[in-house]
């Protein structure tokens, strides 16, 4: 009895942790990406839905989130302990009835803040490809992946018609990883090289031979080099 007792805890371990992440992929000591929940009225995010009603917040905030745990999905693969496709996965699988309604109410949104059905369909796919061009990460790419990883985890745990408690809770927290940060520990960044200046490319400063003409232009400026 014991023994299956033991197997069994062991068992249950395992399978709660198979789709976690790793807390630390890429840095010692991330930074806290960690910001307060939103209600969907701030400035930033009323903007793009001018008279909408609770309701229809309430769904393009659920419709954003899924947007960018998609967008998580395509570029973290690099990374496999992320497990950002297997939890976006599940968070599809979790959520299906509630992101398929939330698509609905939004595309009916625009739709009724429009003249057409033609022109609100229009305005809602303008809306959807400015929606997932904002997850695109580049220099911030590991901050946004660990923290989507992490609130993938989150999104695919919710009981099934709370995925938008998920999408209030971490949308600023999202947006916060989309700002590079790097190591607290050991902070660093990369330096880019820039040039300190060109040649001068006056025709009258080189001989046929491609040499300087110090008589005319003076001396050359030799110090040219990339620096940091």
């Amino acid at each position: 009895m014991k023994l299956s007792r033991a197997l069994g805890g062991i068992a249950a371990v395992c399978a709660a942790t198979l789709s976690l992440p790793a807390n630390a992929q890429f840095f010692f000591s991330p930074h806290d990406m960690t910001a307060p929940p939103i209600t969907g009225t701030e400035a930033n995010f009323a903007t793009d839905f001018p008279k909408a009603t609770p309701t229809e917040v309430r769904a393009a905030l659920v419709w954003q989130m899924r947007a960018a745990l998609n967008v998580a999905a395509l570029q973290c693969q690099f990374e496999p302990t992320l497990l950002a496709v297997p939890n976006y996965n599940a968070v599809l699988f979790n959520h299906k009835d509630e992101i398929k309604k939330s698509y609905d109410t939004v595309t009916k949104y625009f739709i009724r803040v429009n003249k057409t059905p033609k022109a609100g369909q229009t305005a809602f796919d303008h809306f959807d490809t400015r929606n997932y061009s904002t997850f695109t990460a580049v220099d911030a790419q590991y901050g946004f992946c660990q923290t989507a990883a992490q609130i993938a985890v989150k999104a695919a745990m919710a009981p099934r018609g709370q995925f938008y408690k998920v999408a209030l809770e971490e949308s600023g927290t999202l947006r916060n990883s989309l700002v590079y940060w790097g190591d607290q520990r050991f902070p660093r960044h990369p330096v880019i090289a820039t040039a300190k200046g060109i040649p001068n490319l006056d025709p009258r400063c080189w001989d046929k031979k491609g040499q300087w003409v110090e008589k005319t232009c003076g001396a050359q400026d030799t110090n040219l080099a990339s620096v940091k």
